[in-house]
């Protein structure tokens, strides 16, 4: 099963400090590996600042640059402009790591945006193999939960996550939103 549009959540036991406590968001995923993006670290470098170094041109963009992983790799993009997209991850959230198509995206400083240096890669049957040592957890991914503030996607997603293995394990079909009121 292809894991294309999940989220990778680092279970607690991976203590790699790479990906202790990350949520990676996956590219791409197949029998020749796997790519995807850390989504909760992010550099102190803004994307303004870097812009600076490479380009006169103004930059509206806002927010800091995230490190997508230990892997070296070109200036990414996860956002919303399907017109700039050459991967559609979940619906309405694209990825791109087209030099223009980056330029355009921080030309337009238009959010929900976010910008990558680096990935996280995993060669043929490593991912799988870190999955069955219970490294990681996964889980469909939310266009809402890739944009919003990173700091706390880990908790919140590791939460939902063993929330949902444990009503599972237990056989419970039906939960309401506030069980307090049952």
């Amino acid at each position: 099963m292809s894991l294309e549009g999940h989220f990778l959540v680092a279970s607690r036991e991976l203590l790699d400090p790479n990906f202790a406590r990350s949520v990676a968001l996956i590219i791409r995923h197949s029998d020749e590996g796997a790519m995807g993006l850390v989504l909760n670290r992010p550099t102190k470098t803004s994307v303004s600042e870097a812009w600076k170094q490479v380009s006169e041109a103004p930059c509206p963009s806002t927010g800091l640059i995230h490190l997508g992983g230990p892997c070296r790799g070109p200036l990414m993009a996860i956002h919303s402009d399907a017109a700039l997209g050459e991967i559609e991850l979940v619906p309405g959230v694209y990825f791109c790591s087209d030099p223009e198509n980056i330029e355009r995206l921080i030309s337009k400083g238009e959010d929900p945006t976010r910008f990558f240096i680096g990935f996280a890669g995993w060669g043929p049957g490593q991912l799988e193999s870190e999955m069955r040592e219970d490294s990681w957890l996964t889980t469909p991914a939310d266009a809402d939960q890739i944009f919003e503030g990173p700091y706390d996607i880990w908790s919140q997603l590791t939460r939902q996550i063993y929330g949902l293995k444990m009503l599972s394990a237990l056989r419970i079909k039906n939960v309401p939103d506030d069980p307090s009121l049952n």
